[in-house]
């Protein structure tokens, strides 16, 4: 499972299964969820669907095909991949449906335990399109593991709470696993926990942090021998280099992850290593590159990503389709985004969508999208991603010749991705700034002129020393939308701090 391909670790998994279910049920129980991490680990929807029906062969001693389980006419991973992202009304028979209808042969209930038996039921109502049936057994999940200390459960609710799109609480149980792995003097689950760790951090946006994790992960998923927990280590550490534009290191990591992951069949470490290389293109300038790379790993048929990775590469496909002049190669695409960004797994995807539908929308309503995409921004947080909308804003509003409006937009972009530690992204936003007649940096703040009348009145509230929630009683607005101005406010002006603020109101007063 953890050094070797994980397609015959499922087969050894469900024959453990079938072997143990008699005289120890427990023991068989956890040879069957295993079994289906297996093939989550492939890419292999059908089959982890019908491993967790209990409709697999290992489980009844039958064939079982989706069929079985809902109807379906096509069984297959390949249409249970394509099928995943497709809008599709609540009575069509065309997928999976949850729980199993009785008009077929049920699966065994193979799970008794009930931490078990909602962590099943969650990934199969998730995997089978029913995410208003998911909530319920995954938040159990958590709510079981608050008082538990195994690893191996922290492990299993850390999961749950990333497919519930609630990245704290993944966090949180990592790191509970990650200190009883520790205390148990266990490389493998340290490695494992700092997977989870690495991963949550990823999807909060918190890069340097993430590899952080990633790199411990390496050291001791090596230590215990476990390959394939390493190559996803090197994953995510590709993909925390394309931020900060380390194109050797992406390419060195991308170049670990898939020695190990083309050999042992781990379709999602494989998707995280090619996205982190298209994404390293994308923030080199390369748009057509990132194109190139991005469309088999999101597009449908046989050589998409896997089923959790594709859809967070989208954006990045649509932005690379969009500047390399191709944008009618990512309408489709979008359309299965909008579906994943409801699912709510994933706190971005609100503000991501909104910035695909601004690249791919008309003259008439780009402002209103990127506007929308910069206010999600606003509740979910995240430097890089409210960055790149920024820039790609900012960009299109140059090339409009918005020059005044262009202006404090690629400001707030510097700022962000020099916060993140983003230097490629930086240095894109350093060239778009030269294009708009002004050097980056302090020295090309034009003064007080250059603000938005709102902007104005805020500058002058936070240099007579208001706090920022004293300035939104004032103007009676959230503190929030003063958060948002005054970092416009600093990028336009080129000050890092109030004071450097409070100066130049005061001189420009005189």
């Amino acid at each position: 499972m953890f050094d070797g391909p994980v397609g015959d670790a499922r087969e050894s998994l469900l024959l453990a299964a079938s072997l143990l279910a008699t005289d120890a049920p427990e023991r068989a129980e956890a040879a069957h969820l295993c079994a289906a991490d297996a093939a989550w680990a492939a890419g292999d929807i059908a089959a982890c669907l019908r491993t967790l029906d209990g409709t697999d062969a290992g489980a009844c001693g039958g064939p079982g095909t989706l069929g079985d389980i809902g109807g379906r006419q096509e069984s297959g991973a390949r249409g249970a991949v394509r099928d995943l992202g497709r809008p599709q009304s609540p009575d069509t028979a065309d997928h999976p449906t949850f729980p199993p209808r009785q008009d077929g042969p049920p699966g065994r209930e193979w799970a008794t335990d009930a931490f078990v038996r909602d962590y099943r039921d969650g990934m199969r109502a998730l995997l089978a399109r029913r995410p208003e049936l998911a909530a319920g057994p995954l938040r159990r999940v958590l709510d079981r593991a608050s008082a538990d200390h195994r690893p191996e459960r922290l492990l299993r609710a850390a999961s749950a709470a990333l497919l519930l799109g609630d990245v704290g609480a993944a966090r949180a149980a990592g790191a509970r696993a990650l200190a009883s792995a520790r205390t148990a003097d266990s490389a493998a689950f340290e490695a494992r926990a700092l997977e989870y760790l690495a991963y949550g951090e990823l999807r909060a946006g918190r890069h340097a942090q993430a590899r952080a994790h990633a790199e411990e992960g390496v050291r001791a998923a090596l230590a215990a021998g476990h390959r394939n927990t390493a190559a996803s280590h090197h994953a995510m550490l590709a993909l925390a280099a394309s931020i900060e534009g380390d194109t050797a290191a992406v390419g060195r990591h991308a170049s670990a992850a898939l020695s190990i992951a083309r050999r042992h069949g781990l379709a999602q470490a494989a998707s995280l290593a090619e996205w982190a290389t298209a994404r390293a293109d994308l923030a080199r300038g390369r748009p057509l590159e990132a194109a190139d790379r991005l469309g088999p790993l999101v597009g449908p048929g046989p050589r998409r990503g896997h089923f959790a990775v594709w859809m967070l590469a989208v954006p990045c496909f649509v932005e690379a389709a969009v500047l390399a002049g191709h944008p009618e190669d990512a309408r489709t695409v979008v359309d299965d985004f909008a579906v994943w960004a409801a699912f709510g797994a994933d706190p971005h995807a609100p503000a991501q969508l909104a910035r695909c539908r601004a690249l791919l929308s008309s003259e008439d309503d780009a402002d209103d999208f990127y506007l929308r995409a910069l206010a999600l921004h606003d509740e979910t947080g995240g430097d890089f991603e409210r960055a790149r909308t920024e820039l790609l804003y900012g960009r299109w509003l140059r090339r409009r010749r918005r020059l005044r409006e262009a202006r404090p937009r690629l400001g707030a972009a510097l700022v962000g991705f020099e916060r993140c530690g983003a230097g490629a992204w930086a240095e894109q936003t350093r060239g778009e700034l030269r294009a708009n007649g002004a050097a980056p940096g302090r020295e090309a703040a034009g003064g007080l002129s250059l603000l938005t009348p709102q902007q104005l009145r805020i500058a002058r509230h936070v240099a007579e020393g208001a706090t920022n929630r004293e300035v939104a009683r004032r103007l009676a607005v959230s503190t929030r939308t003063i958060d948002y101005h005054l970092r416009n406010v600093f990028a336009a002006l080129g000050v890092r701090s109030r004071i450097e603020l409070a100066r130049m109101v005061d001189q420009e007063g005189r």
